[in-house]
């Protein structure tokens, strides 16, 4: 057992002369660059110190040397799961890829736009106005925080963090480079969809393409032929949100009279991927256009509702339940295999790094620039225990730690 002492002094006492932390960017530089020098720790020894870790006080710091074997044990998940999901990649016949910078399969014409938008263009142009929905989804990123959420301000609207009327968007547009795409984006515009239609045909109107999420439920024939009579070229409903409800199927059949392109966005869970296909029929025969499968990422509100789940941080920045994109791409391969006439699309976290970079480039930011991230102002070390517990999860190698970093068991 561990001397009951003050959390460092369970281990080792930090050197004094390596007082400053190792940054992430010098971090990943050595991964990619001295794949030698990787610390390749055993999952036993990576959860003793997790374990540790994750006893920590808000006031007990991280030393550079804890820091080596966090960011340690994190290579070697991620490497586990790169592996993972590479061979269940080869197994994919007709995979594709858009400039390398994400992985689908099916149509290509049918791959959306708005998404081309993201990552080929000049990214992704995030509208709000909402700060309401009816539903309370256990992965959404607002999880137990919809009833606190500020109002834009009245008859106003959030475009890249600044408020504007609609009067503005003229003057707006005069000044500012247009967009390749506009995104209405956050919680559920359904809840006030009137007030989208005068603002939608204005960007129109300018050539603008534009895209909208919603959950569905509250859609109506009479507002979806309202929102493509004013202009709006690609709507993506949450179908995981309803539990793919008989009613949102039918909205994504209606939507497709009036809107273009017409496709399904949602976060792949276990729930989702069984209830598609209990519903896969009823769903294709809307002939929708592109399935989004987007890899579950977590934050400090819905980590809650997952915790147990075997996890990993891809690239130090997002959480993620390793299930999440195993199971896009066992839907993907059956997508191919079944040749369904449209495209599922790869969202998974890799794609949003992609995304993110491209953002930065057309923002002309400097070189390697991103605002991809970790989500947490302190790293949950114990939601990766775990997946250090699975016996089923193993490291692709492991070596002995060096003297200095050995976890010390004392008994007594």
């Amino acid at each position: 057992m561990f001397f009951q002492e003050t959390a460092h002094e369970r281990f080792f006492k930090p050197d004094k002369e390596l007082t400053k932390f190792i940054s992430i960017v010098a971090y990943r530089e050595r991964v990619a660059n001295a794949e030698e020098d990787i610390m390749k720790i055993s999952k036993n020894d990576a959860l003793i110190w997790f374990d540790f870790f994750s006893e920590l006080t808000e006031e007990e710091e991280i030393s550079v040397k804890h820091e080596e074997i966090i960011y340690a044990t994190f290579a070697q998940i991620e490497a586990a799961i790169d592996y993972r999901n590479e061979k269940l990649m080869s197994e994919i016949k007709g995979l594709k890829t858009l400039e390398n910078r994400t992985f689908f399969v099916g149509n290509e014409n049918k791959f959306p736009k708005g998404c081309r938008s993201c990552l080929l263009g000049t990214g992704l142009g995030a509208i709000r106005k909402t700060n309401r929905c009816n539903l309370d989804c256990k992965f959404c990123y607002n999880y137990g925080q919809l009833e606190g959420i500020p109002p834009i301000g009245e008859g106003m609207w959030e475009i890249g963090g600044t408020k504007f009327y609609e009067k503005d968007i003229d003057l707006l547009l005069s000044i500012h480079q247009k967009p390749t795409g506009i995104a209405y984006v956050y919680l559920e515009p359904f809840m006030e969809i009137e007030k989208y239609y005068t603002f939608i045909k204005k960007f129109s109107d300018a050539g603008i393409y534009q895209h909208l999420y919603t959950n569905g439920t509250l859609a109506t024939e009479d507002k979806l032929k309202a929102l493509g009579e004013a202009g709006l070229n690609e709507i993506r409903f949450n179908l995981g949100a309803s539990k793919c409800s008989d009613k949102v199927i039918e909205n994504i059949r209606i939507a497709k009279k009036h809107i273009k392109n017409v496709g399904v966005e949602t976060p792949m869970t276990p729930d989702f991927f069984q209830t598609f296909f209990k519903k896969k029929k009823a769903i294709l025969d809307t002939k929708l256009d592109f399935i989004n499968c987007a890899e579950l990422h977590l934050n400090e509100n819905n980590i809650g509702n997952y915790y147990g789940e075997n996890m990993y941080i891809s690239r130090l920045g997002y959480i993620s339940p390793i299930w999440s994109r195993e199971l896009t791409l066992k839907f993907m391969k059956m997508a191919d295999e079944e040749n369904w006439d449209l495209v599922v699309h790869d969202c998974s976290n890799n794609t949003k790094f992609a995304r993110d970079l491209n953002l930065s480039s057309k923002e002309g930011q400097w070189f390697g620039a991103s605002n991809y991230a970790c989500e947490f102002s302190r790293i949950p070390f114990e939601v990766f225990i775990p997946i250090l517990n699975d016996e089923n999860f193993n490291f692709l190698s492991e070596e002995e730690l060096p003297e200095g970093y050995k976890p010390l068991m004392v008994s007594y």
